[in-house]
């Protein structure tokens, strides 16, 4: 009579069975990938790609957040380039003829062809061609020579006659025969210049002009153009006595006269006084008779 088996050893499997496991492992073999059924492997493979396609859209999602968040640059401007060199020193515009200021008869018979002052302009005074007489009867005679500086915009013949009709007039120094003025192109110890501030200024120095004021320094008269162009506010109304004034004013000097000062309010102003630096209550006056 047979013994039971063992109890912790398994009964044989019967052929059936293990044909099947057989059949597995040539299955296996066939999928190319050992110990995995061909369908876990198909199904392992379609999980990769779906795994790669997501990790790749939550790459991108990361970076457009990212860009999203990121604060946005702030654009560099482009540098402004310099100035042309010079730029600062340009040279000033012409005056529009339609609006400079009209040149009147009195302007003209004082030489000036235009009201346009220049700051300066060649720098060196030209003789006026031309001579005339002192009048009969002086009891001496001074010539003198007119001069304009060269570049200017003035009849230097109309000038020296204005100039030269101011000295020999009754009312200025020579009128009670003391003197008379004799004009001249030659050599003489009184000269009469017309210059641009720039000049005047020079042939003034050592005195202090500053670009606005006339001067008598040494054998010369210096007279600025831009006074005998404008004159001052309060000869603003007659430039001819203005000009007058500052003839005989400056050849006062000369002639060895000094300053004076306002007499009093509403009388007339000396000849010698500074009218250019105010009238200080005075009346205007040219003369000094």
């Amino acid at each position: 009579m047979p013994h039971p088996p063992p109890a912790d050893v398994r009964p044989a499997r019967t052929g059936r069975a293990e044909s099947r496991r057989h059949r597995r492992a040539r299955s296996y073999r066939a999928a190319g990938r050992s110990g995995r059924p061909r369908g876990q492997d198909s199904a392992s493979r379609t999980g990769g790609r779906a795994g790669r396609i997501r990790g790749t859209a939550v790459a991108l999602l990361a970076a457009l957040t990212l860009a999203a968040c990121a604060p946005a640059s702030t654009p560099v401007p482009a540098p402004t380039p310099d100035p042309p060199a010079g730029e600062a020193t340009a040279a000033p515009a012409r005056p529009d003829p339609a609006t400079a200021p009209a040149v009147s008869e009195a302007d003209r018979r004082a030489g000036l062809r235009g009201k346009d002052v220049p700051a300066s302009a060649s720098g060196e005074p030209a003789v006026v061609p031309g001579s005339s007489a002192a009048p009969a009867g002086r009891a001496r005679t001074v010539p003198m020579r007119v001069e304009v500086e060269r570049g200017v915009d003035v009849d230097g013949a109309a000038f020296a006659g204005f100039v030269t009709a101011v000295l020999n007039d009754p009312r200025s120094w020579g009128g009670g025969g003391s003197v008379g003025f004799a004009r001249t192109d030659g050599a003489a110890p009184l000269r009469i210049v017309l210059a641009t501030p720039a000049l005047a200024d020079r042939l003034c120095s050592p005195l202090e002009t500053v670009g606005r004021l006339s001067c008598r320094n040494g054998d010369r008269v210096v007279l600025n153009l831009g006074r005998w162009t404008h004159g001052t506010a309060e000869y603003a109304r007659d430039l001819t006595a203005y000009r007058r004034y500052l003839v005989n004013h400056e050849v006062g000097h000369w002639l060895g006269h000094h300053h004076e000062t306002c007499p009093g309010a509403g009388k007339p102003a000396p000849v010698m006084q500074q009218q250019t630096l105010g009238l200080k209550g005075c009346a205007p006056n040219s003369w000094p008779r």
